[in-house]
């Protein structure tokens, strides 16, 4: 019971919060299934409150389905990255096996997540201050683009950081800055390509006011992310 209530202990999410490469490093070496439930416990927490937050600017219906679809996404894409960077990981100098991988790269998200949960407030300030769905079509299309825009640099913002303060436990682990940071940049890659590519397949995530609320889109598999992007900054700066 005391072990369970050690690798349970919240107040490990505070050392990884911070980057602790001793502390974090020797969890790493440790592999432990309970911790990796906190980890996905903080996910589902964090990443639910935003992906509500996101979704209350179209419809309280859409916010509860963000909920459950946001952290979805978060921990598919920890579990694709987990393998794809374990295969990554020992071709760029960095020996860690997948079991190691996935939880390092749980870490990741766990920190993104925390991250997203604390931006909540401030999505909610955002769509507090975005026009309404109900407004003129012309101020709807230019709120639902900055929503989409603001919504992409969070999620930027916190995969990032989530990342970044890994650097001295993956520096720690291969011995070498230059691994730690060509590690580093791989996994970036590979977060962006297939974390973006589950956002666009289990869409809508803000909700187009041009069609009813929906829990996944009749058109998952057109289109792509990047191309989205592309049109709302377009359409947002005209």
């Amino acid at each position: 019971m005391d072990a369970l209530l050690s690798t349970l202990d919240i107040r490990q999410i505070g050392a990884l919060l911070r980057g602790e490469p001793g502390q974090v490093g020797m969890w790493v070496r440790r592999w432990s299934s309970r911790r990796l439930l906190l980890y996905g416990a903080v996910i589902v927490v964090g990443a639910g409150c935003y992906g509500a937050a996101m979704g209350s600017w179209r419809a309280l219906l859409q916010a509860v389905y963000n909920g459950m679809k946001f952290p979805l996404v978060i921990l598919l894409t920890t579990l694709g990255n987990g393998l794809l960077n374990g295969m990554l990981a020992p071709l760029l100098g960095l020996n860690i096996g997948f079991r190691q991988s996935l939880l390092v790269v749980s870490m990741s998200f766990t920190i993104a997540s925390a991250i997203l949960g604390s931006f909540s407030p401030l999505m909610l300030f955002l769509i507090w201050n975005t026009p309404p769905v109900t407004g003129s079509w012309s101020a709807v299309s230019s709120a639902y683009c900055f929503m989409q825009l603001a919504t992409v640099v969070m999620i930027a913002f916190a995969g990032v950081v989530g990342n970044l303060k890994l650097v001295p436990l993956l520096r720690e682990l291969s011995g070498s800055s230059a691994v730690a940071w060509r590690v580093l940049f791989a996994w970036l890659a590979v977060n962006l390509l297939l974390g973006s590519q589950l956002c666009w397949n289990l869409r809508p995530f803000i909700g187009d006011p041009k069609i009813p609320v929906e829990f996944f889109s009749t058109h998952a598999f057109e289109g792509n992310f990047f191309e989205a992007v592309f049109k709302a900054a377009k359409h947002f700066l005209n």
